[in-house]
């Protein structure tokens, strides 16, 4: 019987073989088919980059542990501005030069609109529109996200929010000095500084901000003196909450960029190599879950305040109280229909407000964090940002709203970190949804797009000395002065030299709230608490790190 069982096991063991190897064949064949069929269809394709694998592509090249920008930007240098490698079985364009961005941007744009579908697309961010396909919902989101949270007035209502998180966070920090001094004297050690997790306190400084904007809460940070930071005792439960937003907002970006092997190899789809896929299922899991609770919260307040005053909902003030799941909330509950282009309202409101959260909560903090390793590296800049905030603000107060058009070197210091190391060295991937032509190549519909943004920001017929970080670069002509070599360039997608928050139909919308909440970290970095001014070191551990990346650049 024994014998019976290993004969069964190792006859359905070879026919799973058998059968892996003829889908591989069959695909192979494909590949071939379709890769002669482009090649007869036009004879002025992108130079592609040598060594592709049969159905593999050039994965060997692309997979390893260096960072994928840095491999395409030495293909670049090789290859050109304009050349085409196979991630598996799907032709990508890459360029990396701002002529051919202008291309992709201007004249392409409305051609290059989609978004790549795979597994994350399915499991993770369904219903999210940044990675929806371009299409009346994607529009139709955009526009409310745009106008009710994003524009110049909406944030003017809630401009103070950033300024009073940052001022929290400051105070935070500040305590945080104190409590391990009164720990040290305690102790009989000599006084001396404290570690601290910067990475981790900006992450939460800006998800408080967007968290205030968009679901009304605010939930690092309290000033509570009876609470520890590190004590697992201590912890609130709203902030437990935001700990777990914020670990899973981390795992959320880290998978939505993740590698899985269906993405590449399509007849794979079969396979969860490294359980990828279960773990996009589980962290959508999560953020559905904390969203749900929030829209519950905010219906049964409202519902309290129908039934405490009605007048409350009648004042003209109401809607400038309201944060953006509230507007959401106005908005879809005026639709005729339970569904709104295919998702239930409720679907809608939460993961819009979880697009919105996640992307502005990742993103600028990590900005935020990079400027202040820059700064640190730099002492020289951090001290000139400093005599700076001296002048303009002084040692007695902290930062105001009305202060950041009088400190032209802060911007300046966020404009050459967004420059050096923008929060995504590559754009968010692209589809070509029909056949267009870009510099002088034919590109094919479905051919996948990346524009490498850290290259293009180094380039040395556009910037000089593209590796030193040197905020004088943007400085505006003042007292009759000469202004720095970029002061005139635009990150609106105007100037195609300089696009950290990229361009055209699909760039960043968020680009005014990123700046608020840019320009007010930027003053933890050099600031003072009323009385006491902060010193930054870097652990040895980092500085080498830092000074090794730069060195690479």
């Amino acid at each position: 019987m024994l014998g019976l069982t290993m004969f069964i096991d190792q006859y359905f063991s070879l026919a799973r073989i058998a059968c892996f190897l003829a889908s591989l064949s069959f695909f192979y064949c494909l590949w071939i088919s379709k890769s002669s069929r482009n090649t007869k269809l036009s004879s002025v394709s992108p130079p592609e980059v040598a060594g592709a694998w049969p159905i593999l592509g050039h994965l060997p090249q692309l997979l390893g542990s260096r960072p994928l920008f840095k491999i395409l930007t030495d293909m670049s240098d090789k290859y050109g501005p304009i050349f085409m490698v196979r991630f598996g079985m799907h032709p990508t364009l890459v360029v990396s030069s701002w002529e051919m961005a202008k291309e992709c941007f201007t004249t392409n744009d409305k051609f290059l609109t989609g978004r790549p579908s795979g597994a994350a697309d399915k499991y993770l961010t369904s219903g999210l529109f940044g990675f929806s396909t371009y299409g009346p919902y994607w529009r139709e989101i955009r526009k409310i996200s745009t106008v009710h949270l994003l524009s110049h007035r909406r944030l003017e209502l809630f401009k103070h929010v950033p300024y009073l998180e940052v001022a929290n966070c400051m105070k935070h920090l500040h305590r945080r000095w104190i409590d391990s001094q009164n720990q040290i004297k305690q102790n009989d050690v000599a006084a001396g500084s404290v570690k601290v997790d910067m990475g981790r306190v900006f992450g939460e400084l800006t998800l408080n901000v967007v968290l205030k904007l968009v679901a009304g809460k605010s939930i690092f940070f309290k000033n509570d003196n009876t609470r520890e930071y590190d004590s697992k005792d201590g912890h609130n439960k709203a902030e437990e909450e935001g700990k777990k937003l914020h670990k899973t907002i981390i795992e959320f970006y880290s998978l939505a960029g993740a590698s899985v092997a269906s993405d590449v190899l399509p007849f794979l789809g079969w396979l969860d190599v490294g359980g990828q896929k279960k773990r996009m299922k589980r962290v959508a899991k999560d953020m559905d879950f904390i969203a749900a609770k929030w829209l519950e919260e905010h219906r049964h307040q409202r519902r309290q305040t129908v039934l405490s005053s009605s007048a409350v909902l009648g004042s003209s003030n109401h809607d400038d109280a309201e944060d953006f799941m509230d507007v959401l909330m106005s908005i879809l509950d005026g639709e005729n229909d339970d569904l709104f282009f295919g998702y239930s309202r409720d679907t809608v409101i939460k993961t819009t407000c979880l697009q919105l959260i996640a992307a502005a909560a990742d993103t600028t903090s990590v900005t935020i964090t990079w400027a202040l390793a820059l700064l640190i590296t730099n002492p020289t800049v951090l001290r000139k940002a400093q005599d700076e905030l001296d002048a303009k603000v002084g040692k007695d107060r902290n930062i105001e709203e009305h202060d950041i058009n009088n400190l032209v070197y802060l911007q300046a210091i966020v404009k050459e970190t967004l420059r050096m190391y923008p929060a995504g060295p590559l754009s968010v991937p692209h589809e070509a949804i029909a056949d267009c032509s870009i510099g002088g190549y034919e590109v094919r519909a479905g051919t996948r797009l990346l524009v490498n943004l850290w290259k293009m920001h180094r380039d040395p017929r556009v910037w000089s000395n593209p590796s030193e970080f040197k905020p004088e670069r943007f400085l505006p002509q003042l007292d009759g002065g000469s202004g720095g070599e970029a002061a005139n360039l635009d990150f609106r997608g105007q100037d195609f030299e300089y696009l950290p928050f990229s361009a055209g139909r699909r760039m960043c919308p968020g680009i005014d709230f990123s700046l608020q909440t840019l320009h007010m970290a930027g003053c933890v970095q050099g600031s003072t608490f009323p009385s006491k001014r902060f010193t930054w070191r870097l652990l040895a551990c980092f500085m080498r790190s830092i000074s090794t990346m730069t060195r690479q650049d």
